[in-house]
């Protein structure tokens, strides 16, 4: 078996079954290869990424990594396209390039003449640099081009028919600016964009895993123009500048459709509007994806698999309470049930699932929307939040009527979605009835498994932040985020949940029916094995999912 099949075999892209009983010359590994490639059971990113390997080159996959803006400026794009290489990001001081010839002298020589950096050069697919040199540096070019141009209009003094005017020409200066933007921020993953206007600029900041980084900035007599384009797009009131509005609109993106959910706020400087974009790739999820510890699992399977009662997600913004509905949502909906959803907004579209958009103008509140639902022979009920003591009254009268109902409400952890409802005006007996399994959950950052390492804490550093270990048992292995070219010099990548899931047993129940407090709820909780929220962040930093420093800045 050659080198590059044996590497090949070592990263789990072939089984050695395959290689077995062959004659391994040269040509006939290349036919195998070949015949592999054209039936779908070999990636071409998995034999760069061995070839890479027996070249003892570092090879990182570009569709998942954030480029640094500063680097790629180093660097013509002229440069990039004759050599098929691009700055990438920063390495002690070195600048990462990837190239789809790493071996290439003569383009390594260019790009440190150019970037006046010693350059660190690691390998990727070509289809991939091609593609990300055509993004990067067309975003770039053409985002600095449109600004100046946007800029000398002085936009800022213009009448604002007049911008809705331009905007409506897809040649538009400000259009394209806006498309960039959008597609840019997709493209870096990120979960939101913030726009927000300052006295002497716009500041544009992407949030990425839970962290905003700041992207670029622009000029601040374009802000009117900006705020306007994006308030046409969402079908909001332009004419209204005092208060805050909330939109929604759709792009289309490497050929998926992806909504973004659009909403203003009036600051001292003009209008700020945060875009929540809402990928659709999300609905595909599993169970398994949630990353749920097994006993977890097992507890919240057991109860949305029931044919009625109540299952309640709570967590603050943000924290993938809707994506563990949808993902719920996805185990639960087959062709012999009624789904049917009542949203503000719907954040995904779902085939098969009727959904309801609450229109408050015309009338259609989560309470009226809910009661006409009832009368449309639903199995299953998916209501958005439960804002009011209305929503919860129908909410937990229709869970005991033979309905599944699944909801997210707003708190810091499961047993206090008791004390909530309760709060709220709902009988505690029906609380305590209805009720069948809280999910807490917070989202943290996950460690890159490219570059993650074992760290060593010390018993006293854990105390301080209120993590256990036995006193005679081995203290277990942790890891730490390192930093490489596939997290952005981060160490993380992606975000993992953190769950604490509580089944309403009969001692609970009766609790409920008492008025007992959270604290005490969440005692006897304890007690019959529930994992509070920092333990089972706890559990996942072992498993290496995570570090100790993410729970505790996600867990209070």
């Amino acid at each position: 078996m050659s080198k590059l099949a044996e590497v090949l075999v070592a990263q789990g892209a072939l089984s050695r079954e395959v290689f077995r009983g062959l004659d391994m010359e040269p040509q006939s590994e290349e036919h195998l290869l070949d015949s592999l490639l054209r039936t779908g059971e070999l990636k071409v990113s998995q034999i760069r990424r061995a070839q890479a390997a027996v070249a003892g080159v570092e090879f990182v996959e570009l569709s998942g990594f954030t480029v640094d803006a500063e680097a790629v400026r180093l660097v013509p794009s002229g440069v990039c396209r004759r050599h098929e290489v691009l700055p990438i990001g920063f390495r002690s001081g070195s600048l990462l390039v990837a190239m789809a010839d790493p071996g290439n002298l003569l383009a390594t020589d260019d790009v440190r003449v150019y970037a006046r950096h010693n350059v660190i050069g690691v390998a990727a697919d070509r289809d991939d640099v091609l593609a990300a040199i055509d993004r990067y540096h067309r975003a770039d070019d053409e985002l600095h081009d449109l600004t100046s141009s946007l800029a000398e209009s002085d936009g800022a003094q213009q009448d604002t028919n007049a911008e809705l005017t331009g905007a409506s020409d897809v040649d538009a200066p400000i259009v394209r600016y806006v498309n960039l933007l959008v597609s840019q921020a997709i493209q870096d993953k990120a979960s939101d964009v913030h726009i927000e206007p300052g006295e002497t600029g716009v500041r544009i900041r992407y949030r990425v895993d839970g962290v905003l980084h700041e992207m670029q900035t622009a000029p601040r007599s374009i802000q009117n123009e900006l705020v306007s384009r994006l308030k046409i797009m969402s079908e909001i009131d332009i004419a209204e500048r005092r208060r805050p509005q909330d939109g929604r609109m759709s792009v289309r993106h490497a050929g998926r459709d992806i909504d973004l959910r659009v909403a203003t706020l009036p600051t001292v400087w003009g209008e700020k509007i945060v875009m929540r974009i809402l990928d659709t790739a999300h609905t595909g999820l599993t169970l398994q994806d949630l990353n749920l510890l097994p006993h977890n699992a097992e507890t919240f399977a057991e109860a949305y698999g029931k044919p009625y009662g109540m299952v309640l997600v709570t967590g603050p913004t943000g924290s993938g309470k809707s994506t563990t509905l949808y993902t719920t949502l996805n185990e639960v909906a087959r062709p012999e049930i009624n789904v049917i959803t009542v949203e503000d907004p719907v954040e995904y579209r779902m085939p098969g699932v009727n959904q309801v958009q609450v229109n408050v103008k015309a009338g259609l509140t989560f309470p009226t929307a809910l009661r006409s639902m009832l009368r449309s022979d639903p199995d299953v009920i998916l209501i958005g939040e439960i804002r009011d003591s209305e929503t919860a009254q129908i909410a937990i009268e229709a869970s005991l009527t033979g309905h599944m109902v699944l909801s997210t409400l707003h708190t810091n952890d499961a047993p206090g979605a008791i004390t909530r409802l309760t709060e709220m005006g709902v009988e505690p007996f029906l609380v305590g009835s209805a009720l069948d399994c809280v999910v807490a959950q917070r989202l943290a950052r996950r460690l890159c498994e490219q570059c993650k390492a074992p760290a060593t804490y010390g018993p006293g550093e854990l105390a301080r932040m209120r993590f256990r270990i036995s006193a005679h048992g081995e203290p277990p292995t942790l890891y730490r985020p390192v930093g490489c070219v596939s997290c952005s010099g981060s160490g993380y990548r992606g975000r993992v949940a953190i769950h604490e899931v509580m089944a309403v047993t009969e001692e609970i129940e009766r609790l409920a029916v008492q008025r007992a407090p959270a604290a005490e709820i969440g005692r006897v909780a304890l007690q019959q094995g529930m994992l509070s929220l920092r333990q089972d962040g706890w559990e996942k930093a072992k498993l290496g999912l995570t570090t100790v420093e993410e729970v505790s800045r996600v867990v209070a």
